[in-house]
């Protein structure tokens, strides 16, 4: 399995004068789901090198046993500060691709040129996609080669209006993910706020917040290993 994470190069909160970036959580558990099952992973953001960490997800309040590994980690930091960029990478390179959420998404990768290409592509040729979170709104833009969104008509999920309203950025964020999933005609639903919940319908595998990341992972290691056995 090759395996392409793709994360924000984001890190400004709206005019809050707060720091944003991917979420540890989302980064660290698939990579290390997938990473023990033998995936051979590459990172890439917009811009390469180091991606900004949201700090809130750096505080002991969202520590899990990945985040706790991954602070361990040195040759994870040492590979994640190079990440490449994201123009210098091609879909035929990759069985998949997964995008971590976080704030930074929001801004950057949901209106990314070489990142909606990318997604069309992995799409085109029959390659799954998966995002968690914020990341869903990677697929603002994306769509089929009729010109049809990509989640049109699709089961999909992803950070909540109501999780959204729990944290208090509503109103800072440009676009919140429940709304704009909707208004491409994805079949938008959700679990309980924080809980882990995560949809598959064909190649798009999406979660809903941090607790749902590992649950993404497995379900895109069990298509990617369905794919090879047949």
């Amino acid at each position: 399995m090759n395996i392409l994470f793709v994360l924000t190069s984001h890190e400004d909160l709206g005019g809050t004068g707060e720091k944003t970036g991917f979420w540890i959580e989302e980064f660290a558990s698939p990579y290390y789901y997938l990473s023990d099952k033998g995936a051979k992973i590459t990172l890439a953001s917009p811009k390469g090198g180091q991606p900004p960490i949201d700090p809130k997800s750096d505080s002991p309040d969202f520590s899990t046993p990945a985040t706790e590994r991954f602070k361990k980690d040195r040759a994870l930091q040492e590979k994640l500060s190079k990440t490449l960029r994201l123009s210098e990478v091609k879909e035929a390179d990759y069985d998949a691709v997964f995008f971590p959420g976080g704030h930074g998404p929001l801004w950057d990768l949901a209106v990314d040129k070489n990142s909606i290409k990318l997604i069309e592509d992995f799409y085109n040729e029959g390659k799954p996609v998966a995002a968690v979170c914020h990341a869903p709104i990677v697929f603002k833009e994306t769509k089929d080669q009729n010109g049809v969104p990509l989640v049109q008509g699709k089961q999909v999920t992803g950070f909540s209006n109501s999780e959204e309203a729990a944290v208090q950025l509503t109103d800072v964020v440009p676009f919140l993910v429940e709304d704009i999933l909707q208004s491409k005609g994805g079949l938008y639903n959700k679990g309980d706020d924080w809980s882990a919940f995560a949809l598959e319908d064909g190649l798009i595998i999406t979660g809903q917040n941090p607790a749902s990341s590992e649950l993404v992972a497995e379900k895109l290691a069990n298509k990617l290993q369905a794919r090879t056995s047949k």
